[in-house]
């Protein structure tokens, strides 16, 4: 574990660090701590938006590592992660509108939205830290590579 790449490392921390700063703001808001729970969810977005500028920029700049461990399993690992993506996606979306209906006093909606956007980014979190760990723990990271490559194997 001692040749854990820094980039992917440090980005999953502040998902992780994202997720459990919304669950932290969720029980502040079951307190009726308002502005602690505004507060709180505005860090867990600066978080998200921290994870999403290194991996943006890892991929971009870097490109994307490919699965390394068995052929065998390879698939079910591309469909996880396809997953993943599309409910990192949707968490994502869900977030910037919660939090501007927040910010908005658009009560009703955000009441409405808030668990559902929580829940999902919850998963998020926990299918990145899986893809984390199949990627860089479990097996030995396969070719760094364009997005295309790195998803799709080829």
């Amino acid at each position: 574990m001692s040749n854990l790449p820094i980039l992917p490392t440090i980005s999953t921390t502040f998902i992780v660090l994202s997720a459990i700063t919304v669950a932290i703001g969720w029980a502040q808001i079951k307190q009726r701590k308002i502005e602690k729970h505004r507060k709180t969810m505005t860090l867990a977005g600066i978080f998200a938006i921290i994870f999403f500028v290194i991996y943006a920029s890892r991929t971009i700049f870097i490109g994307n590592t490919s699965f390394g461990g068995p052929d065998d399993i390879k698939i079910y690992y591309t469909l996880f992660l396809i997953f993943h993506i599309t409910l990192a996606t949707i968490g994502a979306v869900l977030g910037i509108i919660s939090l501007y209906t927040g910010y908005k006093n658009k009560l009703e909606r955000h009441r409405k939205l808030g668990p559902v956007t929580s829940v999902t980014w919850f998963f998020t979190g926990i299918t990145g830290v899986a893809v984390y760990l199949l990627l860089y723990v479990f097996y030995k990271g396969g070719e760094t590579t364009s997005v295309i490559k790195a998803i799709l194997g080829t």
